[in-house]
């Protein structure tokens, strides 16, 4: 089989991608993000990168030599370009990089495209003659907005149909009503004054408007439950409106001797904020029986107690028995656990004004009376949903009443508007087509429909603000979703819809018009509801490009969290798709995760279900994609596990696959695919909540994969060894070029280690049998493992017996003889070592210096026996201590010394890792990303060298 090399396929800018991707997620006004919450979204820089790579020939195919890397160099520069956040909808930028994908479509078919077509008309060759890109696992939409937005037709495909909803919001809804003006009455006054309205925008100003319509339609149902509340005289006094109220959940104490309702709360502080403090002060009353809590709002100097909850239990703030949470748990499931409001946040004259609970604000709360609820049970999943451990068994029990009444009030009215957007539109002159939203309807029945989609998305957002699991922070309210579970909160905080602060309705509507506003301006999408095991119309669509994000094992129950919402958009929205919201609850059974919870309990019984679904969509896709491009698949998942037989790490031969990457790795090889890159992505933020603590990876690796052709050979495990290690060490070597970050080399390993063993269509153990996937990647560690020492080669005798006695002791104290020992066998002595400046020696034992102990005023030049040790233990000092200007001046002073540093800094990187000394590890591995930038600042500086002291 021969086809045209893709970019993708032999080198990216890398680190330009990955400080985008990062960036982007600190990126909130306008991110197709916000539009509605989805679970692992990958970058929007990231997924424009990975496609445009796809489809670009790389120049080393139809070039040779210097142009060729020239014309590389070209295209680097247009990545770097267009992975901005700033240029999503930079038509110039967009322009060039659809021109770019329009050459090699070209090229591929052997038509002559003149270099001086115009945009329009190179957009008008994209949808003709491209290949359209198809998502089977759709989920938040990136991919397929992606691929829209640089002028190729885009198909999505998801089982959950939030996700589907989700993506026909972003690729199919807004195309279908592009360039056209808002049709309520108030925009259309303005539209004489000759407005323009490009892509979305009219439907966004729509959004707004009537958004801002049904909120005054709720206010009139339901604005008697969020009365303004009346301020003292020290705070300004009048009226002001409530923000929020701050609610603890309450049980009874079980010492029969005291039996008050205590309160569980984790804080009791409402505001840190310098000159601004606030707490609520726990009072109580020893008089009554049993005894009460009631609570005070303080402010100044001073602070409060602490909280009443925490991991080991709870305890009763009347007569401090520890209470364990067997009981708070009996208490919550026998329906006996209350909440007792803590204080009223109101917006005062010069902001935030923090209130006393009254009777009277109870009481109002206490009227809501909802007239419906979603009453469909929560999953029974332990690891995921803490709830129903307390008695909160269904949906609605997450909610207040109050937020219940408010969450119905909206979705009803969010029906009742289509019938005004309808008329409008009717008004404002669009075709009175009868067609819906569902079936392809472009006319007002249609649009009426697609506003209130829009507008069920808005509920949506509001009721990851509106639930009793939402939490204060210092000054907003942290949503239900603060990561992929529901957990149990014991204090939590509830939002007026009304007000102008987090989490309010006008808020929520116009987060989602930001976004229109920010998709493409126009474009082609198609959005199905499809089981990408199944063979379905869309995955049948034949010559695609596959670019897909599918799930990761069990890492996330998608359709278990989607619950919490398709609840909500069932009842506001299942007349406009009746088919997507056709069942209570989001489909389960299908759905391609391991959860053994769902196999009651059996593990191996959910692997089994994971593996074969996932093999029958690879073999899904195998059969529709264009022989001409690569597909992409983005997995985040850690590659090693330990099989027991000793070692920790990514890099030891004893580590094998986990269980999700083998299980991925099986699924690709064994339907056909050829895996021929592997290039990790930093498509998530290191302090996001999931990582804290865990070993998550930063990375997304995007597996480049190809059909495998039909002739393939046959191989044995020696034959399959032998071309390990003839072709990865080449490989490893090119990544490190690239300063690809230690932490992701294993990974990265794996791409280039698995193209040898897929290229074969079986490899023979001993006995006979194939071997397996997980054998294969313990062979591939094998090799990387190797390379690493054998780079040792290239160092001074000090630097070998350094690294050999990190390896084995780390920076603690070990004994002398051990060290002379080594020494001999380095060729090196341990005197020698104290003169380098790298070792102590006393009292019988020997130690590696500190990092902290280094002179201050070393310099390269002046150092008669330099050693590459020491030059990576100074540049992570200078780093860090006076950061990347100094490092780079080092660096630069190094000279051919540099290069040995960078790569003694991935071996010890290795060590740290497998030996679990996750400090050191940190410090080698924020080297190599740094490199980069202190190459850029190298380049820079004079060629002499620094006097003095360096930090």
């Amino acid at each position: 089989m021969t086809y045209s090399k893709k970019l993708i396929e032999v080198a990216l800018p890398l680190e330009a991608i990955n400080k985008e991707s990062a960036r982007e997620k600190s990126i909130r006004h306008g991110h197709p993000s916000t539009l509605h919450l989805w679970w692992s979204r990958k970058p929007l820089a990231t997924c424009r990168a990975v496609l445009f790579a796809s489809l670009v020939d790389d120049p080393g195919t139809y070039l040779e030599g210097k142009t060729a890397e020239q014309e590389r160099q070209r295209l680097f520069e247009l990545i770097e370009e267009l992975v901005k956040w700033e240029n999503s909808n930079n038509e110039a930028v967009l322009n060039k990089a659809r021109r770019e994908i329009a050459r090699s479509v070209a090229r591929q078919k052997g038509i002559a495209l003149p270099d001086d077509m115009p945009p329009e008309q190179v957009k008008a060759f994209l949808a003709e003659q491209a290949p359209p890109v198809l998502d089977p696992f759709a989920g938040g939409g990136s991919i397929p907005l992606e691929a829209q937005r640089l002028g190729l037709k885009a198909y999505a495909s998801d089982l959950n149909p939030v996700a589907v909803l989700i993506n026909k919001a972003m690729i199919e809804i807004p195309p279908r009503f592009a360039n056209l003006p808002p049709v309520n009455p108030e925009a259309r006054s303005r539209i004489g004054s000759e407005v323009a309205y490009q892509g979305a925008a009219g439907l966004a100003e729509d959004i707004k408007y009537y958004g801002r319509l049904v909120r005054d339609l709720a206010h009139e149902k339901i604005g008697r439950l969020y009365p303004p509340v009346q301020l003292p005289p020290a705070q300004g006094g009048g009226e002001a409106r409530v923000i929020a109220w701050l609610w603890a959940r309450t049980v009874k104490c079980p010492n029969p001797a005291c039996g008050a309702q205590m309160p569980l709360a984790s804080k009791f502080w409402l505001s840190k904020k310098k000159g601004k403090a606030a707490w609520v002060e726990p009072v109580v009353d020893h008089q009554a029986g049993p005894p009460e809590v009631s609570f005070q709002v303080r402010t100044g100097q001073g602070g409060p107690p602490d909280g009443t909850v925490n991991r080991r239990g709870a305890a009763c703030l009347c007569c401090g028995t520890p209470v364990p949470f067997d009981h708070i748990r009996a208490e919550g499931q026998a329906g006996r656990m209350q909440a007792q409001l803590m204080a009223v946040v109101a917006e005062g004259q010069r902001g935030r004004v923090y209130l006393n609970p009254t009777e009277e604000q109870v009481s109002i709360a206490g009227r809501a009376v909802p007239e419906w609820k979603p009453e469909s049970e929560l999953p029974r999943n332990p690891r995921d949903f803490k709830t129903p451990n307390y008695g909160m068994y269904t949906y609605a029990d997450l909610f207040t009443n109050r937020q219940l009444v408010a969450l119905t009030t909206f979705s009803q009215l969010v029906n009742h508007i289509r019938r005004v957007v309808e008329k409008d539109a009717l008004a404002a002159g669009m075709a009175s087509d009868e067609t819906p939203l569902a079936q392809g309807g472009t006319g007002a029945k249609a649009y009426a429909e697609a506003v209130a989609v829009y507008l069920g998305l808005a509920v949506d957002r509001c009721a990851d603000y509106w639930s009793t699991i939402a939490t204060p922070g210092d000054g907003f309210i942290r949503n239900t979703f603060a990561r992929q579970a529901i957990p149990m909160s014991w204090d939590f905080i509830e939002g007026n819809p009304f007000s102008e602060s987090t989490g309010n309705w006008l808020g929520a509507c116009n987060w989602i018009a930001l976004v229109l506003n920010e998709l493409p301006k126009n474009g082609w999408g198609k959005v199905y509801q499809a089981d990408a095991t199944q063979k379905q119309e869309v995955v049948n669509i034949n010559n695609k490009i596959i670019s897909t994000d599918p799930p990761y094992y069990d890492n996330i129950g998608y359709a278990d969290l989607a619950d919490f919402f398709y609840v909500w958009l069932r009842y506001s929205l299942k007349d406009i798709y009746p088919e997507l919201f056709r069942t209570m609850l989001t489909p389960k059974a299908e759905e391609l995760v391991a959860t053994p919870y769902r196999f009651q309990g059996n593990r191996d019984k959910a692997k089994e279900h994971f593996e074969i679904g996932l093999q029958k969509s690879f073999k899904n896709m195998c059969n529709v994609t264009n022989s001409n491009y690569p597909v992409t698949v983005y997995y985040a998942f850690k590659q090693v596990e330990n099989d027991g037989e000793g070692g920790t790490g990514n890099l030891g031969q004893h580590q094998l696959a986990s269980t999700g990457w083998e299980t991925m790795l099986t699924g690709l090889v064994t339907s056909g695919f050829q895996i021929t890159g592997t290039w990790p992505m930093r498509t998530e933020r290191t302090a996001r909540t999931v990582s804290l603590g865990t070993n998550a990876l930063a990375s997304s690796i995007v597996l480049v994969c190809r059909p495998r052709p039909q002739d393939a050979p046959v191989a044995t495990r020696r034959e399959l060894l032998s071309a390990l290690k003839k072709q990865l060490p080449k490989s490893l070597k090119e990544l490190q070029h690239s300063h690809i970050a230690p932490v992701d080399l294993a990974q990265a390993a794996i791409g280039p280690g698995m193209a040898v063993f897929s290229s074969y269509s079986k490899v023979l153990e001993a006995d006979g049998s194939p071997m397996t996937v997980r054998t294969a990647l313990a062979l591939i560690n094998q090799v990387l493992d190797e390379y690493m020492a054998e780079q040792e080669g290239e160092y001074d005798a000090d630097t070998r017996w350094a690294v050999a006695w990190f390896e084995q002791y780390g920076m603690e104290a070990g004994p002398y003889g051990d060290a002379e020992t080594l020494s001999k066998a380095k060729n090196t002595s341990v005197s020698g070592l104290v003169a380098a400046g790298i070792l102590t020696a006393r009292a019988g034992q020997v130690q590696l210096l500190a990092r902290g102990d280094y002179p201050e005023d070393w310099q390269p030049s002046r150092d008669n026996r330099l050693t590459v040790w020491e030059a990576v233990q100074y540049l992570i000092l200078h780093l860090e201590k006076s950061g990347e200007e100094a490092a780079a001046r080092l660096l630069k002073e190094l000279g051919g010394l540099a290069e040995a540093a960078r790569d003694l800094a991935y071996r010890l990187y290795s060590i740290c890792d497998r030996q679990g000394r996750a400090g050191e590890a940190l410090a080698y591995n924020s080297l190599v990303v740094a490199w980069p930038r202190l190459l850029e600042l190298a380049a820079r500086m004079p060629d002499q060298p620094q006097q003095g002291r360096l930090f």
